[in-house]
Formats: C-alpha cells, sequence, structure tokens
C-alpha cells in the first residue's frame, strides 16, 4: 500500500535552490519541514506539488513529466502540476499545491498554496437524472467524476454487491495476504456518498432497462427515471461445472465479501488448490504462500499466463512461483473435489483444505440484451462509450468498444481501464464529447516482482525482449509487422510510462 514520505530528502526547499541544481532534469525532489516536495521545471516556470502519489504513494519524481502533468511510475495515476488534481484514474485524491516564490536566482518554497477548484461544467441545462447500474470501478469513477464537475441532478448509483466500492485489485494481493486491513479497501469513506449527494443503494438487484420510458426498475418494484444512464455491470466468475464446486470450504474471488470469507478460511487452513494460472490465480497464489499455506496451481495451460505475457515472462512467472514453494499441475483440470481434497484428471489426488476457483469471468451483459441493446462478448459502444441509444453508456469489463489499435474492438478486464472509462463517461454525460483513447494499463504482483503492461496484444508474430528477464531487469515487446502492440516491463517503470504515451501517440 502506501509507502511512508521521506523524511528530509533532497535540498531543503525553504533555504532556496537554482536552476542549476536541477542538474539537467525537469523534476527535483526536495522538502519543506517533514514535508516531501516536487519541484518540476516546465518552460519558464517552476512548479511544486506533494511528492507521492495520492494512490499507493508512487515517488513522483521517478514519473514522467509531460507538458504540466506528471505520472506516476507505479500505476500511471496522471496530476496537474498547476492545480494538483487527479486528471486519470488510479488515483482520485488531488496533490496539495506548493508556492513557489523567485528572488533573483533563488527559487524558495515555504508554504502550501491556496487550492485551486477544479472546473466546473456548464451544466444548467445537462441531464436532470443520471443512474448508473453498478458500484465497481467504472460506477464510482462516473459518480465521483460527475460531482467533481460540478454536477448538481440527481445522481443514483444501483449495486448488487453489499459492499460501497471498494479496491478490487487489492483482494488477491495485499489484503488476502494479510498485508491491508479492511479499512484500507474502501475507495471512499461512507460520508463521502452523503456528503456528495450521491444516492447508493447497495445489494439490490436491476430487472429491466425501458429505454423508452427512460427509467430503471428494481427486482422490488421500485423505479429510477434517467436522462443519462451508465451500465457498469462488470463480470461475474465463471463456476465450472465440477462435482463437489459447491462445497463449503471452495471459494471465488470476486467480490469484497469473497475476500472476506477467503482470507477467514485461509486463518485456519493448512493447504490450498487453486485452479486457473492467469493474474488472479496466480496473484493468490502467491498470497496464499506469504500466508504459509501450501499450494497447488492446476491450469489447462502449457505455463501460466503464456497467452497474455509470451513463453519468456511466463516461464520467469512459473519459477519464481515454484521459488517460493508453489507446485504446478499444468496441462490438467481439476476431476471433482471432496472435503479435503481434489482429484485431477490424471487420477492425481491433493489434499485441500480450501480450493479456489480461478477458471477466468464473462461480461454481464443480461439487462443490455433484454433492453436490445447490440451486444457482442459485450456491449457495443462507440469511441466516446456511448450505445446507439442516446445518452446510454457502458463501461468496464463489460463494455467492448474500438480501441486505439487499428480500430479493433476490444473488452478489456484491467481496474484502470474501467476507471478511466468511467471518468470519460462523466465527462461526456456532461457533453464533453470526449474519445476514449487511453492505452490500456494493468499491473500485477507476484511476491517482490511486479509486471506493468501497457498496451493489448491479443495475438501477436513475436516477442522482442530487451534486457535481462531473470536480473527483473527486462521488457517485453508484443509485435506484430512493423508495429508494437504492447510491453510488459519488469524494473523499468519509465519505460512502460513512456511506451503508453507513445501507443496514444500512433494514433
Amino acid at each position: 500500500m502506501a509507502e511512508p514520505l521521506d523524511k528530509n530528502k533532497g535540498p531543503d526547499l525553504t533555504k532556496g535552490i537554482t536552476l542549476t541544481d536541477f542538474d539537467g532534469r525537469q523534476m527535483l525532489l526536495g522538502h519543506v519541514g517533514r514535508a516531501s516536495v516536487l519541484l518540476a521545471h516546465v518552460g519558464d516556470e517552476v512548479l511544486a506539488v506533494d511528492a507521492r502519489c495520492s494512490h499507493y504513494g508512487g515517488a513522483l519524481e521517478d514519473g514522467l513529466l509531460r507538458g504540466d502533468t506528471v505520472r506516476c511510475p507505479l500505476h500511471h495515476a496522471c496530476f496537474s502540476l498547476r492545480t494538483g488534481e487527479a486528471l486519470r484514474a488510479p488515483a482520485f485524491d488531488a496533490l496539495s499545491r506548493w508556492s513557489v516564490e523567485r528572488d533573483g536566482d533563488r527559487i524558495v518554497v515555504q508554504e502550501k498554496a491556496r487550492s485551486v477548484p477544479v472546473r466546473a461544467a456548464k451544466v444548467s441545462e445537462g441531464p436532470r437524472a443520471i443512474v448508473i447500474i453498478g458500484a465497481g470501478a467504472a460506477g464510482f469513477a462516473c459518480a465521483e467524476m460527475l460531482r467533481r464537475r460540478g454536477y448538481e441532478g440527481v445522481l443514483t448509483m444501483l449495486s448488487a454487491d453489499t459492499d460501497a466500492p471498494y479496491d478490487r485489485p487489492n483482494l488477491s494481493k495485499d489484503y488476502l495476504a494479510g498485508d491491508a486491513p479492511p479499512e484500507w479497501m474502501p475507495l471512499r469513506p461512507d460520508a463521502f456518498y452523503r456528503e456528495n449527494a450521491i444516492d447508493l443503494h447497495l445489494g439490490v438487484s436491476v430487472a429491466a432497462i425501458d429505454r423508452e420510458a427512460r427509467n430503471v426498475v428494481l427486482d422490488d418494484g421500485r423505479v429510477f427515471e434517467f436522462d443519462r444512464l451508465l451500465i457498469a455491470t462488470g463480470a461475474e466468475p465463471v463456476r465450472p461445472p465440477i462435482p463437489g464446486v459447491d462445497l463449503a470450504h471452495v471459494f471465488m474471488l470476486r467480490s469484497f465479501a469473497d475476500g472476506r470469507a477467503l482470507a477467514a478460511a485461509a486463518e485456519r487452513a493448512k493447504s490450498a488448490v487453486v485452479l486457473g494460472s492467469g493474474f488472479i490465480g496466480l496473484e493468490t497464489a502467491a498470497a496464499l504462500r506469504l500466508r504459509g499455506l501450501e499450494v497447488h496451481v492446476v491450469s489447462l495451460d502449457a505455463r501460466p499466463l503464456e497467452k497474455v505475457l509470451g513463453r519468456a515472462l511466463g516461464d520467469f512467472i512459473a519459477g519464481l512461483h515454484e521459488e517460493h514453494g508453489v507446485t504446478f499441475h499444468m496441462q490438467t483440470s481439476i476431476k471433482d473435489i471432496s472435503p479435503d481434497a481434489v482429484t485431477l484428471g490424471s487420477g492425481a489426488r491433493i489434499e485441500a483444505d480450501l480450493v479456489v476457483l480461478g477458471a477466468g469471468v464473462r461480461p454481464r451483459t443480461a439487462l443490455a440484451e433484454e433492453a436490445d441493446l447490440p451486444v457482442d462478448r459485450g456491449i457495443l459502444v462507440d469511441e466516446r462509450l456511448e450505445t446507439p441509444v442516446a445518452g446510454i453508456y457502458a463501461a468496464g469489463d463489460v463494455a467492448r468498444w474500438s480501441g486505439v489499435q487499428d480500430g479493433v474492438t476490444m473488452r478489456i478486464e484491467h481496474w484502470v481501464v474501467a476507471e478511466r472509462q468511467g471518468q470519460v463517461v462523466a465527462e461526456n454525460m456532461l457533453g464533453a464529447n470526449e474519445a476514449f483513447r487511453d492505452a490500456p494499463f494493468f499491473w500485477s504482483v507476484h511476491y517482490d516482482a511486479t509486471i506493468r503492461y501497457v498496451g493489448h496484444a491479443e495475438a501477436w508474430d513475436e516477442t522482442v525482449i530487451g534486457g535481462d528477464v531473470a536480473a527483473r531487469d527486462a521488457s517485453v515487446s508484443y509485435r506484430r509487422g512493423e508495429r508494437t502492440l504492447a510491453v510488459a516491463t519488469i524494473g523499468r517503470d519509465i519505460e512502460a510510462l513512456e511506451q503508453g504515451q507513445r501507443l496514444v501517440a500512433a494514433e
């Protein structure tokens, strides 16, 4: 989670510095008392903001400066250096600005600047009522941005989840490993929804969307009218038809409730079997190993994550898990589950106090289909994330849109993609007419190794490796013809940031 602030690192900015102290760089880390402050040399100006990302505390001096913005090297949040605003998820909290004074050649920072109000949208003729179905990444980001931009109309969120929006990526990472307490998980405290007049309904089921009447109907008969609607229903885990799959010690990991149940079971378990060698399955395996459980991973694939990351990184990740004690059973599956063991297709029997199913997810498109919205392996939307029905949008895991690569439609199950799509939808609901053009990005943590991936490559002709994968200093480019579709990096955070910028600029 968030890293501690650097204490007295870099020059004391209250005593002043000169441009020569930047030593040819555009950014400089200093301090004011015990506070870390980032200075950025932008044109003829020097701007100052907090030095740590408000998301997970990434060191912004190691990030990427573009114009008057800075991007975090950890999870690619983007901030305005002029206002401190968190322009792009996964960060939502603004950075503090600091007053910069010039005294001849000396640059002095002594105190925080007055906050600059975020620009308000002209919403006097905007939508009267907005409904968001789903309170995951896209739904929350949309609601937060609507209020941030000054929308004052009725704003309703309808969620089947029983928990207010939370940090889902952490379920299979720090939270399951026992390093993140439950209070770290909510994206905002309960008071946020009251104070921002967001009418959040949890544990409800939407029965229908009425396109003509412009309303949403719940199972209990309640009706919510809308001028704008976001469908952000996400995806649901696939539950394979395995005998014993409904036993009490068998878990899936999609919701916070799932995470609490699995973490509680892990406290009293000694062994676990994880079905699936994708990101969720492997992150779960790592978290359970960190808890001290004996862990077996079962997968139909030849090597972990090969279909997403290729052979080199697949072998690296497999070796990393094996070094930490995970046993792989590849190119097989679970034949049946008993109260204390699983039997594989090969006939092998593995003792298991708990079983975790990570066999993938499928988009929740039923509501859209019943409303006669176009669906093809996801809800089809244009580059503005709007369906053919004006005022009805889709975002996140459920949406299939025309991406930045050759206009090919894509549906991507990445947390940051969903959040940024929700933010774009909010702007467009208020009249921005903005296309979603971010390069897809995700990160995956395996023990002390983090992989960052930008772009999208469902298939490629070749992979080009730069550096040394085994030394954890490498980039892997996924290429088709002369074009780089995506890049995965280990230990090269700035390269991942730069590649994301190049992918967008190439369009």
